[in-house]
């Protein structure tokens, strides 16, 4: 007996609005560092790393990183280390990189000597604890340093490193003396397109995991044979892993099920797809099953609107109301938020149904890949 009229929808999303930051070093990685006293005090010893400039300038307009420097500055603001032999060189830093269009959200500088043990120095995180509060994916954020400090900095963060120096650095992403090569692989990076979702009612209790960069993976158990057929061809023909575990009310009849089940692999989509930089944002696809032909078209403009020219002769296929079919995509296409154009023509019932699944799947498959060249939003809009 169900007691409860309530929904719950629980996310856990990887990846999705979270913000992706550099954590950049300062002495050695954007400033040539002193080998005498490694203090930049005078105009004398104030010079960029090569090629540090034009690279920083491509990765903050290019890619979705927030800056923020982090450095140890040993004993500033002692006799050994004055104020204002510090400032007008870090301000003037500051000033000739926001020319060429950059900027730092943060700087976060520690004071203390090495020989204090605080944690506030590198690779200490007691400057950074806002970073850890979940509003940040670390596990895609870096490191940018030219120590082993600034590498443990990383591996306390739980993010990645890249190294700046001719030896290799052990746990670095990259090791690297030309920031060329930080700008390339930085740009190559693909972050993690996951998201689970969870939703639970008086009707039904789902949870979906879905992973846009799988390779077809799937565990999928709704109670309805068929269905679990159909949306096994999802994740095998759209390359998506796919795990969808569904307890519903299927003695009283089918409905709740597989519309719930619609709402929450939609609700994954949208969550896994974030900002929808890069992708192609258009699915298309004109599939033939024997005497068959199935058209499916998608957009996942944020706004949901289906459209279904399908008809069906038999009252279930397999132990799946035909009726429900077009109840599925549209589910979906209300929390994806996705334009969905459905069309197919045939004899075969099974046949019909299983082109058009497979037809979504391919036309998903179009509209989620990424451009590497390209990580702009697909509007004209700026949002989808």
């Amino acid at each position: 007996m169900y007691l409860f009229c309530h929904i719950v929808l629980s996310r856990r999303v990887i990846d999705i609005n979270m913000k992706k930051a550099l954590f950049i070093d300062r002495d050695g990685t954007v400033l040539i560092e002193p080998k005498t006293d490694y203090q930049v005090d005078s105009f004398e010893k104030f010079a960029f790393v090569p090629k540090s400039i034009s690279n920083l300038a491509k990765i903050y307009q290019e890619l979705d990183y927030e800056f923020v420097m982090v450095t140890n500055q040993d004993g500033l603001g002692t006799d050994s280390y004055p104020e204002d032999t510090f400032w007008p060189y870090q301000n003037k830093m500051l000033e000739i990189l926001e020319t060429e269009g950059i900027k730092f959200e943060d700087i976060l500088i520690d004071r203390s000597f090495e020989h204090e043990g605080l944690e506030s120095r590198k690779p200490g995180i007691g400057m950074m604890k806002r970073y850890l509060a979940g509003e940040y994916d670390l596990a895609n954020s870096f490191v940018i340093g030219d120590r082993q400090t600034d590498v443990k900095l990383a591996q306390n963060l739980g993010a990645q490193a890249i190294f700046i120096g001719s030896s290799k650095a052990e746990g670095a992403a990259l090791t690297t003396e030309n920031w060329d090569e930080i700008y390339t692989f930085l740009k190559q990076q693909k972050p993690t397109r996951r998201a689970s979702v969870r939703r639970s009612t008086s009707e039904t209790d789902i949870q979906v995991d879905l992973d846009l960069d799988g390779s077809g993976k799937m565990d999928i158990r709704t109670g309805l044979g068929f269905f679990d057929h159909m949306l096994e061809q999802v994740a095998k023909h759209a390359k998506i892993d796919l795990n969808i575990q569904v307890k519903g009310d299927l003695h009283i009849d089918e409905h709740h099920t597989i519309e719930d089940t619609g709402l929450a692999l939609g609700e994954a989509f949208l969550q896994a797809m974030g900002d929808k930089r890069g992708i192609s944002r258009y699915g298309f696809f004109l599939l033939p099953m024997d005497e068959v032909l199935a058209q499916v078209a998608i957009d996942f403009s944020g706004r949901p609107w289906a459209v279904w020219n399908a008809e069906f002769k038999r009252e279930k296929v397999g132990d799946m109301p035909t009726e429900m079919f077009f109840h599925f995509f549209k589910s979906f296409s209300d929390t994806a938020k996705a334009n969905l154009n459905i069309k197919v023509e045939g004899d075969n019932e099974h046949h019909k149904i299983e082109a058009i699944f497979k037809g979504f799947a391919r036309a998903i498959r179009m509209a989620v890949e990424r451009n590497p060249d390209d990580t702009s939003i697909p509007s004209t809009k700026g949002i989808l």
